[in-house]
């Protein structure tokens, strides 16, 4: 497989709650729209900020199911399908293939700290009951293990095997990776805060986090830096003041709206503190 499951921003999509921590169907459908509305390019679902870890298999599937029917091939809907337990990890790559998955996010199996050879039979076994691309995820600080970049040698011999989310942090491993691997494996940057140099290098594009909130930063930018963030700021009660002149306030009507998103934020989904 050479064809890119997606080229520029992914959003790693929460999963919201109801007050009885049961997963909120209504919301979701809210925030999904809201995303491919702002022109996301794909959606991961059930990824590692959508709460995979505290998910029940039947709630993983239903979950997929919902976003798959929801978006509807309007963009490519990834669905974490990673466990550390190999035969798990084949049952949540079957479920979400069935549920209409476009490509599958799986992250290496966690907590056993398996040796490069374990994690290359890992992906061999996944592969022999989903025939969707595989993005494999690479985030040693939550697993424990590092897929090193020799390793790819022989996890590109797997059909499905056609990109990786690059959440090391170590820039010099990610250097190594698109020098060797590009033309045959896409790399997408896991870390927001890296993403500008990680596409420097030669990236595909980012799973984001912060593009969940990106009505809030697009607010945070709709005035001259830094008067809008002072004005977040003074609504959460830092007490900064003002900016000094030739910089004028924000206008009533974009304070107001940056007030009113915050507050939404905060309400819906606990992002900002509660005396914005």
């Amino acid at each position: 497989m050479n064809t890119s499951v997606f080229k520029g921003s992914a959003t790693a999509i929460i999963t919201p709650m109801n007050m009885d921590g049961s997963i909120s169907y209504k919301k979701m459908e809210e925030l999904l729209e809201y995303q491919i509305s702002h022109h996301t390019n794909a959606i991961v679902v059930a990824g590692t900020t959508g709460e995979s870890a505290c998910l029940s298999d039947e709630e993983h599937l239903r979950l997929i199911q919902f976003t798959c029917r929801i978006v509807n091939g309007r963009i490519p809907v990834i669905a974490g399908a990673g466990s550390n337990n190999t035969s798990h990890a084949q049952l949540l790559c079957k479920n979400a293939q069935n549920a209409g998955a476009d490509a599958l996010l799986l992250v290496t199996p966690y907590y056993n700290k398996c040796s490069q050879n374990g994690l290359i039979a890992h992906y061999q076994a996944c592969a022999k009951v989903s025939d969707l691309p595989f993005i494999l995820y690479n985030i040693p600080s939550r697993t424990g293990v590092n897929i090193l970049p020799s390793t790819y040698e022989e996890l590109l011999e797997i059909p499905n095997v056609t990109a990786v989310k690059e959440a090391s942090g170590n820039f010099s491993q990610l250097a190594k990776i698109t020098s060797r691997y590009r033309d045959r494996l896409d790399i997408y940057c896991g870390n927001d805060d890296q993403a500008v140099s990680a596409l420097a290098l030669g990236a595909k594009g980012v799973i984001s986090v912060l593009s969940n909130i990106e009505a809030l930063l697009e607010s945070l930018t709709s005035d001259i830096n830094p008067v809008p963030v002072k004005t977040a700021m003074n609504m959460m009660g830092l007490s900064v003041g003002s900016c000094r002149l030739p910089l004028c306030p924000m206008d009533d009507f974009a304070a107001q709206q940056l007030k009113k998103l915050s507050e939404t934020l905060s309400s819906s989904f606990g992002i900002i503190p509660e005396y914005l």
